[in-house]
């Protein structure tokens, strides 16, 4: 999630044109043949240059294939959309990386090949993190690592209030923790509830925590999570800043020393490292206790459609090598991310045990797109964004904007 912030609705809304040149952009793909020697590789990375660790990596893999990988890195948007116009226009690259839930978009485009139709075995990923990328049964790419949300606490502002970490197992120990930290004169919580798909992202775990149901936002579950913010707000427990709040201000926010806890992800760790106090990491609680589900981010590795399909051999060499044990390790201590393979999430823990509590929430956590929302996925998540502004906004219930949201999502779907 960390490099994704509108991509999905605007790689959703790019395929739904008739004519995909609309798009806009170039393709620099190639469909040359197969003896050329030089593949394609497109990434989101663009932070990356051919000197970094990545670099290296994506270019040792392209040697060990036996061809040279001509990389070109973009941002997570406009990779999405100058895949679906090279596709149209039969330039595709020879490997791409895509942000997951992007996945199924460019399967229903018609331009990702399945995994087990070019030889690439996803036996070993564990399920939930590739479900993101699976369409009818089949998986579409294999992830890199994931990456999801949890809860940061202040070590001091909970000791000041006397609240104990451990104590905090549902919603209602949470919320009187919260209640103890504000009455010894700091703050409670912070997110973001921006009206963008980071809003989504932060607040399908206490979402998924009271089993609502993305295919039926309205059915009541949600509408626990959606007034336990509200809520949140209405007390001050959490600012009232949060419906502008990205993740990264929402860190920034937590990083000021004065929140007992900040809702964020994996990539915060070398943050945490530098805030200048202790910290501790939680599961976010489901309603009543346990662990609540929390979304996956992470970037797939994808072979697309090819004239030559003598190409697919040296392609799926790429794949195999990038999502190779060791490869994983090297990219996702790169990356800030969970391995998504158990033999890498070992060697990552014993390397780094603060990521313990982090691969323990991967192991609950939930695909966007999975159980067969697919392409309707960018849809829902628009209208529930749009409901978490307008409840904690004041204008509207909780109850009559998840109603509001929808009847909104069947209507663009109808």
């Amino acid at each position: 999630m960390r490099h994704t912030r509108t991509a999905i609705a605007a790689v959703a809304a790019c395929a739904a044109l008739t004519g995909i040149t609309a798009c806009g952009g170039s393709g620099s793909g190639s469909s040359s043949s197969a003896a050329s020697g030089t593949y394609t590789f497109w990434d989101p990375y663009p932070q990356f240059d051919g000197t970094s660790a990545w670099g290296k990596l994506v270019a040792s893999c392209g040697t060990k294939a036996g061809v040279t990988v001509k990389r070109t890195a973009y941002d997570t948007t406009d990779l999405g959309n100058k895949a679906l116009l090279a596709a149209q226009q039969g330039d595709a690259p020879d490997v791409m990386l895509v942000d997951n839930p992007v996945v199924s978009t460019l399967v229903q485009a018609g331009i990702l090949n399945r995994m087990s139709d070019v030889g690439i075995s996803t036996t070993s990923i564990q399920t939930n993190i590739i479900g993101a990328g699976v369409v009818d049964g089949s998986p579409y790419g294999v992830p890199i690592g994931a990456n999801t949300l949890a809860l940061f606490y202040n070590k001091n502002v909970l000791a000041a209030a006397h609240v104990d970490p451990a104590s905090v197992k549902d919603w209602n120990s949470l919320t009187a923790a919260l209640k103890k930290v504000k009455a010894a004169g700091k703050k409670g919580i912070t997110f973001s509830a921006i009206g963008t798909e980071e809003g989504s992202f932060q607040f399908l775990p206490w979402f998924w925590g009271a089993k609502g149901d993305l295919t039926h936002l309205d059915n009541g579950n949600g509408e626990a999570a959606l007034s336990l913010w509200k809520d949140w707000v209405s007390q001050g427990l959490a600012p009232n800043d949060v419906l502008n709040n990205t993740q990264t201000t929402s860190w920034q926010e937590f990083a000021t020393g004065q929140y007992a806890f900040g809702e964020n992800g994996t990539w915060q760790l070398g943050n945490a490292k530098k805030a200048g106090f202790p910290y501790g990491v939680i599961s976010i609680p489901g309603q009543d206790g346990g662990a609540a589900p929390a979304p996956t981010g992470g970037e797939f590795v994808t072979v697309p459609v090819q004239k030559d399909s003598a190409r697919y051999k040296a392609s799926a060499q790429i794949v195999s090598c990038l999502t190779s044990d060791s490869s994983l390790l090297a990219t996702d201590t790169t990356l800030s991310y969970v391995a998504p393979t158990g033999t890498a999430q070992s060697q990552q823990v014993t390397a780094t045990p603060e990521l313990k509590p982090w691969v323990a929430a991967v192991a609950t956590a939930r695909g966007r797109t999975s159980d067969g929302l697919g392409t309707r996925y960018p849809v829902i998540s628009q209208q529930l964004w749009t409901a978490v502004q307008g409840a904690l906004s004041g204008g509207t219930s909780p109850r009559s904007a998840l109603e509001a949201a929808q009847k909104a999502a069947e209507n663009h779907q109808n």
